[in-house]
């Protein structure tokens, strides 16, 4: 052989060598777009709990199930969530300082709203020689537990979103509203002769309006000063004889101060020209930050047709016909209303303790199934304590009120089976939850109301077996939904 390179046969022995053509890359050494993915994103991954988690964070990235199967090669974001979550290993980092922890409230606070819902019940103890009937009060009371829990709803949404002259609007629009709502319905319903009661209830309507706005701005301290006239004068009618026009002077002393202080709160939002309010530091696409969210998720089938606020309104409803009936039921029973109001300071302030303690566990758990546990066993606690809250409650107002039957243990057996539906509907109405929560609400609400009617509720025992079927349904619903790690972000 001639010269050091191979001469292929048939070729000149003084050829050139040819050029050798670029070859592709074998597939297997091509980079795996689900590792380059993995590696992006290792951190948040290998902090999941659950790949809900990683789903959740590849949605919000505008990522669709057509480019994932495109780009990836898997069927959506929940397939392709799964896959990362297998490929990184778990890590739970410490943060450098203490961890943010928006639910963190104190309990004073909150027993002090509680004290704000019960004492506006001394406002018919003050009037009671006034009065002329109850139905048209019931019913503008129905009307606005209705209408303000919606409107608080939509207040609170622009509040989350960072534009509170938009929340201050829609109080100042919606508040005079339910006003007239209320009005409204104590007329349609009054029978003749009952004109102050009809009166009566159009002033209830205001306060109502106006209690939402100061207690939606936070403002409860304002409220409980606009209450005092009317505190001091039912105190003092409790154990002398008080004249029909000083009656009349507090409760409307107390009715205008808190209409003006309500009034005052919202005023500003006329002087801002509409658009120029807060920036929104939230990540939502253009045409979803001019207004808030209607209700719809992948859970929800009503989505982008049902408001958000109606199932809100829908279970403030639902919640006001059951408290009614507890309070009518077993006549008297005030105290079971009272008690179940001044305990709304406790269960609130353990719906914040709940969240809180849900985060810790977020950040403390490794696996979904030890989340799980934890978090039922969180709720059971809470749940608990709010339970002994309302039982000591309920025995305290039986025994200072006058003229209340003794205590039985079918009377408790109801009052805390209605705490247990109370309060598991607004644990899954904080978590966004509340279409469930108001359907089985309404469903117990219109079996005691059918069974009323129909004069087949004559026993004590319809009350807590209605109470007791909604308190199940919705305890079930607390441990599916609140067991997901993402229900939690």
């Amino acid at each position: 052989m001639s010269g050091s390179l191979w001469t292929p046969p048939g070729a000149h022995a003084d050829a050139l060598p040819a050029i050798p053509r670029r070859r592709a890359s074998p597939s297997w050494a091509r980079p795996d777009p689900v590792d380059e993915l993995a590696t992006r994103l290792d951190d948040f991954i290998a902090a999941a709990v659950h790949p809900d988690e990683i789903a959740a964070l590849l949605e919000s990235d505008g990522l669709s199930d057509d480019r994932i199967r495109e780009r990836y090669g898997v069927r959506d974001s929940f397939a392709l969530a799964e896959e990362l979550y297998e490929r990184v290993e778990r890590r739970h980092p410490e943060p450098d300082g203490p961890a943010h922890d928006p639910w963190r409230v104190g309990l004073l606070g909150c027993l002090l709203r509680g004290l704000v819902f019960a004492l506006p019940g001394l406002g018919y103890v003050l009037g009671a020689p006034l009065l002329t009937g109850t139905l048209p009060l019931l019913a503008a009371a129905l009307v606005g537990w209705t209408w303000n829990q919606g409107l608080a709803h939509r207040a609170y949404s622009w509040l989350g979103l960072g534009d509170r002259t938009a929340a201050r609007r829609s109080l100042l629009l919606g508040a005079p509203v339910g006003v007239l709502l209320g009005a409204l319905a104590a007329f349609a319903v009054a029978g003749p002769g009952q004109p102050t009661a009809v009166a009566f209830a159009a002033g209830q309507s205001c306060y109502l309006g106006a209690a939402t706005v100061l207690l939606v701005l936070g403002r409860e301290r304002a409220l409980l000063a606009a209450l005092l006239p009317m505190v001091a004068g039912a105190g003092f009618a409790l154990v002398e004889p008080v004249p029909d026009t000083l009656r009349l002077v507090l409760l409307l002393c107390s009715m205008l101060t808190a209409a003006v202080l309500g009034l005052l709160e919202v005023a500003a939002a006329v002087r801002v020209p509409r658009g120029r309010g807060a920036v929104l530091n939230v990540r939502l696409p253009p045409r979803e930050r001019d207004r808030p969210r209607r209700a719809g998720s992948r859970s929800t089938t009503m989505g982008r047709t049902l408001p958000a606020s109606l199932p809100y309104a829908l279970f403030g409803l639902a919640t006001g016909v059951l408290v009614l009936h507890a309070a009518l039921g077993n006549a008297p029973a005030g105290e079971a209303t009272v008690a179940l109001t001044l305990s709304m300071g406790p269960a609130e302030w353990l719906l914040y303790r709940f969240r809180s303690r849900s985060l810790a566990g977020l950040r403390s758990t490794s696996t979904a199934r030890a989340f799980r546990r934890t978090t039922v066993r969180m709720a059971v606690e809470c749940l608990a304590a709010y339970l002994a809250a309302l039982l000591a409650l309920g025995l305290a107002t039986s025994a200072l009120w006058p003229g209340a039957p003794g205590v039985s243990g079918v009377r408790l057996a109801g009052l805390l089976l209605l705490g247990v539906v109370l309060w598991t509907g607004l644990l899954l109405q904080s978590f966004g939850a509340v279409l469930g929560a108001a359907v089985i609400c309404s469903a117990a609400a219109l079996a005691q109301t059918l069974a009323l009617v129909t004069h087949t509720g004559g026993t004590h025992w319809t009350g807590p077996i209605v109470h007791a079927a909604a308190a199940l349904a919705q305890a079930v619903l607390v441990c599916v939904l609140l067991g997901r790690a993402t229900a939690h972000r």
